[in-house]
């Protein structure tokens, strides 16, 4: 195998984890924003709870604000009559 052909499949895997570790860190900060509890904090290196959180503020911007039992209040898009 050529140095190009094995440079060439080590960043397809490079490309696979990188999507692996984003599916993983949106489904932990949609659990956390469900449950309230941030688990990620506690047991994830900082970097990795940093980028987590950050994706709970971006997911919490996009669909409304979570109220104190929990629930979303998401932004209305019926027309008030």
């Amino acid at each position: 195998m050529s140095k190009l052909d094995e440079i060439k499949k080590l960043k397809e895997r490079i490309e696979e984890l990188e999507f692996v570790k984003e599916f993983q860190q949106d489904i932990i900060a949609d659990m956390e924003i469900i449950t309230g509890v941030d688990l990620s904090k506690k047991s994830l290196p900082k970097t990795l709870a940093k980028e987590i959180e950050l994706k709970k503020k971006n997911i919490l911007k996009e669909n409304g604000s979570i109220n104190v039992l929990g629930l979303v209040n998401k932004p209305s898009t019926k027309e008030k009559k």
